[in-house]
């Protein structure tokens, strides 16, 4: 198994699922729009900076959810993927999964944004594995609590080598697309890394290890 890896946020998508989310939650006034907003942003730019605590950035992002029933949660997520999630396709993105589906390459998304915004995503965009930060479940509903380690900076590589000790794989010939540097430790552990627009701190390292960069931009 050659495993063709990618990052989702900015990098299939041109955009940001998770903060894209809050903003739907937002608009749709499911939460309190101007202190969420708020709240919201200044989580995202921590990520950008590469300063969030995933851990209280996910009891923000998953309480939402406690509140509501899995059916509303659903229709929600429906609204959600045509409006916020459609436009962020990219036909380069989709191209690039094609490529490497042609050669025979088995195809996962690794993302810090959690299972319930992008197990949709990724079904749409045809990728059969997906490694996310997994919402904690109790009786059918979001405790808002992580189960587990988030997939976020080193937690990438931990989930990773989970799954690829469960499947008895390894990352031989395996490729990581990112725009990220909140990826560069997963980035350096597999022989074809590649920056996908990325952020100026990992088109620096990208830049200085000789590693190919690229943009899916349309």
């Amino acid at each position: 198994m050659t495993l063709a890896i990618f990052d989702l946020d900015n990098t299939l998508l041109a955009g940001d699922s998770d903060h894209a989310w809050g903003e739907f939650l937002v608009e749709e006034e499911i939460v309190d729009p101007e202190e969420y907003r708020l709240a919201n942003d200044r989580f995202y730019q921590e990520y950008l900076n590469g300063e969030l605590d995933i851990f209280h950035y996910q009891r923000f992002v998953l309480e939402p959810l406690t509140r509501h029933n899995m059916d509303e949660l659903n229709a929600w997520r429906d609204v959600f993927m045509a409006k916020k999630i459609q436009p962020m396709m990219q036909d380069k993105a989709a191209k690039l999964l094609a490529d490497h589906r042609a050669q025979g390459h088995t195809l996962m998304i690794i993302t810090a944004t959690n299972r319930f915004v992008t197990e949709r995503i990724a079904d749409k965009l045809g990728v059969d594995y997906l490694i996310a930060t997994e919402p904690e479940l109790v009786n059918g509903r979001f405790t808002g609590e992580v189960a587990g380690t988030p997939s976020f900076q080193e937690g990438k590589v931990e989930r990773l080598n989970d799954w690829l000790a469960a499947h008895g794989e390894s990352l031989e010939n395996a490729w990581f697309y990112s725009d990220s540097h909140n990826d560069l430790p997963l980035l350096r552990k597999v022989p074809n890394p590649v920056a996908v627009d990325p952020d100026p701190t990992l088109e620096a390292q990208a830049r200085e290890l000789g590693w190919p960069v690229l943009s899916l931009r349309d």
